[in-house]
């Protein structure tokens, strides 16, 4: 690749300007030779002057009277001297006229005539004295014609700027806003992404891979009469890896590949939208077959008739129809696909959604335990790491994080193993990373008084213990009393990946969020604001619990939770006065019993819930192995293979049953 790369080195791109810095030096060169600059002439002084006429080598003098200035000429005889040597020689450049060898700056024009007189009437000289006037015609011209042409270059350049063509700005592109932005993805310049580079999401990239056979291959689906697909929606949460997926269609597709931003189609000045929708098409069209792919779709693909509330002519409805038009209507040109990335597939328009505009929806959700090794992987290749890194253990960390999440991580590793001065990455830096992502930077200078330290280690010690003690509740990995962000405290949990949960779980859960509460309520009697977060997480939960999964009694099996996004209640809530009184009521009541529930279970273990503080006050920072030593194993914690999954109780009997049957040949 190197060698490809110096062998095709990039060339200077031509500009007109090189061509006015070249006329501009040669009206400098003419300049100097008119005016005699690059001939061989010397400066001489009057007496000098007076000391050549009387040695009779002076033949010639011309005095021009506009340039108080008088040019000397020499005789034959006297350019053979010594003493004018040094004029003597030819000029550079040839010319018809005779050039003099001296030039002499004079004061008063006729007390010079006086002196000349005098030499000439003294020596008997016959030197001729002539008048003359010095007219630079060039010069003249060229301060005539000055300011007629800065005027005309100034409009020209004004012109070129506002046309795009000096490289304007969205903004300074008066006769070219209607042009589309789109970047043309150029395979010989352009960093190239393969589908190598995207890990995981199998699913979704063989549904692009085929879109890509499609345009490299298309007699293969046309001969049985399939058509080739419209468009592909990619749809997923914040850094899935939709853009990266996009990127790699550029790099494996062998056509061209328009990239650009769904907000480069707004602009404050009405049209624009639309028209640069037509022209994206027709540059597509043209270069067919192509590939467009528009990121953050959700810009301009909003429903319509939305938030519509002066009855205007909408911008962003109008670069919509128009792309609602281009995508499936009359005279459209097959060979273009449109791939589009959101976040936000709730908020599009129906007639977007359809089949024959987008037929394809492609959801790329957020890794599982398999394809996050899968991720690390790709993003530990450049970073140089110890031997005995795991990957199996780094993907079981790291539950509910992105693709962009663990390239952050990796990156975040290789920072504070460089910090540490350290040769390879370990993998204790790893879950520092993991730490300084998830809570925040560590900040141990902060003054925090001996009593608010009891208090957060009671704190984090009351989730500790609630969360070990109820079966739901997520394992914990290790608790800390070292401020990090915005908390004082934390205590660290490895929540299992569910794509069910069950209210017990949830349940479970909330109690063990309260726990911290709970546990300054049994040992202080008292309680402090330090549980906002576990408050604001327990409340969404709760709420979730009876207005979206209808997993409340009372209630009942209820859900008023819109899908789509496009809900017809506008301000009003789709229910009564009445039934929002008992959701409120039926959400305190949830929240009121696992707060008891997590105070009976701290009063149960108080003791071993004191010294789990009084360690934390010790040491700052506990693991799991700590709470080990207090509590004794944990009944409920789960194994797991290498693969992630869960090995049931029935196969853990059976490889127990496995390994006595080993122990007894042996023995």
């Amino acid at each position: 690749m190197a060698k490809d790369n110096n062998t095709n080195p990039k060339k200077p791109k031509f500009s007109s300007w090189w061509i006015y810095g070249l006329i501009a030096i040669v009206l400098i060169g003419f300049q100097f030779i008119g005016s005699g600059n690059l001939s061989n002439q010397e400066k001489t002084t009057t007496s000098e002057l007076q000391e050549y006429l009387r040695n009779g080598d002076v033949e010639k003098i011309m005095i021009i009277t506009n340039a108080r200035q008088a040019k000397v000429y020499l005789t034959d005889e006297a350019l053979n001297k010594d003493v004018h040597k040094s004029v003597s020689e030819k000029p550079m450049f040839p010319s018809t006229a005779a050039t003099p060898q001296y030039v002499l700056d004079y004061g008063d024009l006729q007390n010079f005539e006086n002196e000349i007189k005098k030499s000439k009437a003294d020596n008997d000289l016959d030197t001729i004295v002539d008048y003359d006037t010095d007219n630079n015609y060039l010069m003249d011209l060229l301060l005539g014609i000055l300011p007629f042409a800065l005027l005309i270059g100034i409009w020209i350049y004004l012109m070129r700027r506002m046309s795009g063509g000096g490289g304007g700005g969205a903004g300074g592109q008066i006769f070219n806003i209607g042009k589309s932005k789109a970047k043309l993805f150029d395979e010989k310049t352009d960093t190239r992404t393969s589908f190598k580079d995207v890990a995981g999401l199998e699913g979704a990239k063989e549904e692009v891979e085929e879109i890509v056979e499609f345009l490299r291959n298309p007699d293969k689906y046309t001969s049985l009469g399939g058509k080739i697909p419209k468009g592909a929606l990619l749809v997923g949460p914040p850094g899935t890896g939709k853009t990266l997926l996009a990127k790699a269609v550029a790099g494996e597709a062998k056509v061209p590949f328009f990239s650009l931003s769904g907000s480069d189609f707004v602009e404050m000045f009405v049209g624009v939208g639309a028209s640069r929708v037509r022209d994206l098409f027709k540059q597509a069209k043209d270069k067919s077959p192509a590939i467009i792919f528009i990121d953050e779709i959700d810009a301009i693909g909003r429903a319509r008739g939305k938030n519509n509330f002066t009855g205007s002519n909408d911008e962003r409805e109008n670069t919509l129809n128009q792309l609602l038009t281009e995508m499936d209507g009359f005279g459209t040109n097959t060979n273009v696909i449109v791939l589009a990335a959101t976040n936000r597939a709730d908020v599009l328009d129906k007639a977007l959604m359809r089949a024959g505009r987008f037929d394809r929806q492609i959801y790329v959700d957020l890794p599982d335990i398999r394809e996050r090794k899968e991720i690390f992987e790709v993003h530990l290749r450049p970073i140089k790491t110890s031997e005995k890194l795991d990957l199996d253990f780094l993907a079981r960390q790291t539950p509910g994080f992105s693709g962009a999440d663990i390239a952050n991580v990796c990156n975040e590793a290789a920072l504070i193993a460089a910090r540490k001065e350290k040769k390879a990455v370990t993998k204790q830096d790893f879950l520092d990373a993991v730490d300084r992502i998830v809570g925040g930077l560590e900040k141990k200078n902060k003054i925090i008084t001996p009593g608010e330290k009891k208090t957060i280690a009671y704190h984090e010690a009351g989730h500790a213990t609630t969360s070990w003690m109820l079966e739901h509740a997520a394992p914990l990995v290790k608790v800390t009393i070292v401020p990090r962000g915005q908390s004082l405290g934390a205590a660290w949990y490895l929540p299992e990946e569910r794509l069910i949960v069950r209210p017990e779980q949830m349940l479970d859960e909330m109690c063990a969020a309260l726990g911290g509460r709970a546990a300054e309520k049994v040992i202080f009697d008292k309680i402090s604001t330090g549980a906002l977060s576990d408050l604001e997480k327990v409340t969404k939960q709760a709420r979730a619990m009876v207005t979206v999964y209808g997993l409340n009694d009372e209630i009942g099996n209820l859900t008023y939770y819109d899908s789509s996004g496009q809900d017809s209640y506008g301000f009003s809530k789709p229910y009564s006065e009445e039934t929002a009184q008992k959701i409120d009521q039926e959400i305190s009541k949830i929240i009121e019993k696992q707060y008891q529930r997590a105070i009976e279970v701290l009063t149960e273990h108080k003791d071993k819930l004191t010294t789990l503080a009084e360690r934390l006050l010790e040491k700052e920072v506990i693991f799991k192995e700590d709470l080990v030593k207090i509590f004794g194993k944990r009944p409920y914690d789960k194994q797991f293979d290498e693969k992630g999954q869960e090995i049931t109780e029935t196969e853990r009997t059976a490889e127990d049953r496995d390994e006595d049957i080993i122990a007894e040949e042996k023995a």
